[in-house]
């Protein structure tokens, strides 16, 4: 063969392989990347065999609360209705196996209150039975809930301690095996709980905290941010600012919301409708409260925020969301929930992410923090970003598009009508490098609600200051704090400056 149709069969080899690897990126949706040159970079499939990593990945972490009554707030202390009579057997084979049926290869978290470990009645006791039978064939996580997601605004911390090591204690024995969580769900975790559990308990993992809650339920706590971080000894809220500073569990947010909606306190009536601060891929504010279609559609676009823009601005991207059990059957006790359990919408939603996002991962939430503490060491690193336009449904308003930024020093947020073309103005901007205290411990029967941290600027408008002003309006100082992190925010003519 001549040196001529050697090059020539070289280059149809090339070419096909190339026509090849298009084909199979469009076949499979993984996106393309692109490189400092502008050139687009293929993501190929992650082999079976290879190590799971964080970034290049898109992540549902998904937990269960298994409880006694609504809000267990202490050991001796319950708040709203006892759902004894709809946790079961049968509730939790309903909703694991709507899982299973769509998700195969799922794995989820199961969060035992302390009543729920200690009843012994049947249904109860049948019940974890169940759910450690579902370790060993679905790989799910077992673990514990002190406190109702509420334990620091009715529990002393040392109180909080003692209830961590003998709820864990009692899941290692129900388990059986040398068992041992990777996590624990917490809802709000006090600072020195979240250290407790590192040095004291080995873990290092909680989901303790919930990104912008405020004026909802039994608790208070905005002011963090939305993706895992390392908490400062200060503030369960404050990323870590060094390595004197630092807790060595990774603190992870509850339920993934949609941005827009979650800028303001409580619910606002709307339409008749009570349109949730928390509405995004829970299913209270979602499937429950406005049926199958629309709920659906919200929880799609607030995951679509994560796993469209936000993977191509963070490199990985996660959603996660807790359904109590009660809700399976909470119908039975709450008349307002007009005969709905949400279970299609779950299908529905965990089916259109396979299709949408065929990479995505569902692991547990301590697999996910344990991703995360292997690539990540301290905060220093950590940058995210979001752009988020309304659903349209609800409080998402769909005229308003929400930038975050996100890093160890601060979050800041700005909002424009991007239909009109209005000028973006900050509307949070919450310093880091600022001291911060948490409240107390509360004395019996006097609860402290809010553990929030706010200080120059908060999304919620609660306060006189918390007004939306030009980046103009911050301090030289806070300028000065933005431009070294973004300095395109602020750079003329950039196409991504504060507009």
């Amino acid at each position: 063969m001549s040196k001529k149709s050697i090059a020539q069969l070289t280059y149809v080899s090339l070419l096909l392989f190339g026509i090849g690897l298009l084909t199979w990126n469009s076949l499979t949706g993984k996106p393309g990347r692109i490189d400092p040159e502008g050139r687009e970079r293929f993501l190929l499939p992650q082999k079976e065999d290879e190590p799971l990593q964080l970034m290049g990945n898109r992540f549902l972490t998904f937990a269960s609360v298994v409880r006694v009554n609504q809000i267990e707030v202490s050991r001796n202390e319950q708040h709203g209705v006892d759902e004894s009579t709809v946790h079961s057997p049968r509730e939790a084979r309903i909703f694991r196996e709507a899982i299973a049926k769509v998700w195969p290869e799922a794995r989820m978290t199961w969060a035992f209150s302390w009543l729920a470990l200690h009843d012994e009645r049947e249904n109860y006791r049948d019940l974890r039975d169940l759910i450690v039978s579902y370790r060993k064939k679905y790989g799910d996580e077992i673990t514990f809930i002190p406190g109702a997601y509420f334990s620091p605004m009715y529990n002393s911390r040392e109180q909080t301690n003692r209830d961590l090591h003998e709820g864990l204690q009692k899941v290692s024995e129900m388990v059986g095996n040398g068992y041992r969580p990777q996590a624990v769900i917490g809802g709000f975790m006090a600072a020195e709980n979240l250290r407790y559990l590192a040095e004291e308990e080995g873990i290092h993992v909680c989901q303790g905290t919930i990104w912008s809650q405020y004026a909802v339920d039994n608790g208070d706590g905005d002011g963090s941010i939305v993706y895992p971080y390392y908490p400062s000894k200060e503030h369960f809220n404050k990323p870590a600012q060094g390595e004197n500073d630092q807790i060595d569990c990774v603190n992870l947010d509850g339920w993934t919301v949609d941005f827009l909606n979650a800028r303001y306190p409580g619910a606002r009536r709307i339409d008749g409708i009570n349109c949730g601060c928390r509405m995004g891929v829970g299913p209270i504010e979602t499937v429950i409260r406005l049926g199958t279609e629309p709920g659906v559609r919200q929880m799609l676009a607030t995951t679509s925020t994560h796993f469209d823009k936000g993977f191509d601005l963070n490199g990985f991207a996660w959603v996660t969301s807790i359904w109590e059990l009660s809700l399976v059957e909470a119908r039975q006790l709450w008349p307002g929930y007009k005969d709905r359990n949400g279970m299609e919408g779950l299908e529905i939603w965990l089916s259109e992410i396979r299709r949408r996002w065929p990479d995505a991962k569902a692991i547990t939430h301590g697999e996910s923090g344990m991703l995360w503490r292997t690539h990540f060491k301290n905060n220093d690193a950590i940058n995210y970003r979001f752009i988020h336009r309304g659903s349209g449904i609800c409080g998402s308003e769909p005229e308003l598009e929400i930038r975050w930024f996100m890093n160890k020093d601060f979050r800041m947020a700005t909002l424009r009508d991007w239909i009109a073309q209005t000028p973006e103005k900050v509307i949070d901007f919450t310093r880091y490098d600022l001291k911060a205290q948490e409240p107390a411990d509360p004395e019996p029967g006097k609860p402290i609600r809010n553990w929030s941290l706010m200080n120059r600027l908060n999304q919620k408008g609660t306060r006189p200051q918390d007004v939306p002003m030009e980046i103009e309006e911050l301090y030289l100082e806070e300028q000065a704090m933005i431009k070294s992190r973004y300095p395109v925010l602020v750079t003329e003519e950039h196409p991504k400056r504060i507009k």
